[in-house]
């Protein structure tokens, strides 16, 4: 074939009249109101998506705040009270020699939360502004925030496991302390953030775009 050097067009669902279910992924002619397989209203673009985005990554961003300065843990040890923020957390287990448990817990509870903020973000900015790329990499993005947003819960599975084990009276007793909340809303909001997304308006943004 011929190179022309002009970009190869790309034909979309959308420009096809075409729209798929996000519930169960049947492709419909545009004008069906309702999924033919599932029942489910059926919708080529979510215009509320983005507002939705950034009103739970705002909620999330305020709870993660103070997950960060309350404690996280709160100990009990012969009568002698002891409360630990993430960061404290961190700090005691990499004095203890436990290094490798004091990375997990940081990457957990502080690199990942921080990353899906600044990835979330991006996604809807870009998206807001129209930028354009040469690659999918906006779309890989997308797929490792959703899969990797369940894993920021490993600080609280562990201060779970924690109170509901050690609980010897005056000897030692753990309870969790108020950020183990707050992370916990600022968890759940960024998941709900990132699933409120719509991948497709990446497709959007990327039509026009030369593709070598």
């Amino acid at each position: 074939m011929e190179n022309t050097g002009k970009p190869a067009s790309v034909l979309t669902a959308r420009a096809a009249g075409l729209v798929g279910c996000t519930r169960c992924g049947r492709v419909h002619d545009q004008g069906v109101a309702f999924c033919l397989r599932c029942g489910s209203a059926l919708q080529s673009r979510d215009t509320l998506a983005l507002q939705k985005v950034w009103a739970w990554w705002w909620a999330g961003l305020i709870a993660y705040i103070p997950a960060n300065i309350y404690p996280m843990l709160r100990m009990t040890q012969f009568g002698r009270p002891h409360e630990s923020s993430i960061m404290g957390g961190v700090i005691d287990l990499a004095q203890h020699g436990d290094l490798w448990v004091a990375f997990v817990v940081f990457f957990a509870s502080i690199i990942i939360p921080i990353g899906k903020f600044i990835a979330i973000a991006y996604l809807a900015w870009s998206v807001k502004k129209g930028i354009r790329t040469r690659d999918v990499g906006r779309l890989h993005m997308y797929e490792i925030v959703e899969f990797i947003g369940r894993w920021s819960m490993i600080d609280v599975f562990v201060v779970a496991i924690l109170t509901a084990l050690l609980q010897m009276d005056f000897i030692v007793t753990v309870s969790p302390g108020i950020a183990a909340f707050s992370f916990t809303v600022s968890v759940v909001c960024t998941m709900i953030s990132a699933q409120s997304f719509d991948p497709r308006t990446i497709w959007d943004t990327e039509k026009e775009t030369p593709r070598v």
